[in-house]
């Protein structure tokens, strides 16, 4: 299992619009990559002001989700609740 986690720092003079996040973008995602679901974190202490978790069953599936004709709606959609730059991380689910 592979976890594609998103994170969002806390950023000086940047917005973020956590209930576009919620409610439009991460559910965009998930219905245009075929998941089950995502984990969103609302940052409260720390690094990030957001995070979202999508899981995926294999790097295959991770890739072909990336690769599909429909992933560029969701990158352009981003500038509709953000002006942070995203950090990716790729992760191998091991328990």
């Amino acid at each position: 299992m592979i976890r594609l986690s998103v994170f969002y720092p806390s950023t000086e003079g940047a917005s973020f619009d956590h209930d576009y996040y919620r409610n439009k973008h991460v559910p965009l995602a998930v219905k245009t990559w075929g998941l089950d679901g995502a984990e969103i974190d609302k940052g409260i202490d720390g690094p990030y002001v957001a995070a979202v978790h999508f899981k995926f069953d294999s790097p295959e599936a991770l890739a072909a989700a990336m690769g599909g004709p429909n992933t560029g709606e969701i990158l352009a959609d981003v500038a509709n609740y953000t002006t942070i730059a995203p950090v990716l991380q790729t992760s191998e689910i091991v328990d």
